[in-house]
């Protein structure tokens, strides 16, 4: 709220970080499009924003972790539909790690750089979707739980 002074008028604003809810609202979306993001083709962690937001709201871990794994894991779905769009060739089985240990292999979809290449590798390949999506799930779960862990050891 601004108000001015001597003009009895007091002006609600968005932005206002007395509002403890808007600010905390505001930092939890922020984890979720900065998860969601670093899951695509772009360039980006999330790492740093979860740690943040945890530090910031210690009474939010648990909502924090649950959208951070939910943007994350979007993230990587959306890069799976990606690869699912493009179109496919023939490949020898052994030639790919996708073809030889399956959709398991999207518990490593957290790891930098090859995660992203994973997820689009396993859509172009036509990979069962639901499980590609708990595959990554658990993966980007436990990474998040590792960042957590990290967080209350700081």
């Amino acid at each position: 709220m601004i108000s001015r002074p001597g003009a009895g008028i007091t002006i609600p604003t968005m932005f206002d970080m007395s509002d403890w809810a808007l600010t905390e609202a505001w930092g939890l979306a922020g984890l979720f499009l900065a998860s969601f993001l670093a899951a695509t083709l772009l360039p980006g962690g999330s790492e740093a924003a979860l740690f943040a937001a945890v530090r910031a709201y210690p009474d939010q871990v648990s909502t924090a972790w649950a959208l951070a794994t939910l943007g994350n894991t979007l993230g990587g779905m959306s890069t799976y539909l990606a690869g699912r769009l493009m179109k496919q060739y023939t490949l020898p089985e052994r030639t790919h790690p996708l073809l030889r240990y399956g959709s398991g292999a999207l518990l490593l979809s957290w790891a930098p750089v090859i995660g992203d290449a994973l997820c689009l590798a396993a859509g172009w390949l036509r990979l069962p979707w639901v499980a590609c999506l708990v595959w990554m799930c658990v993966g980007k779960a436990a990474r998040y739980i590792a960042v957590i862990g990290v967080e209350r050891l700081v």
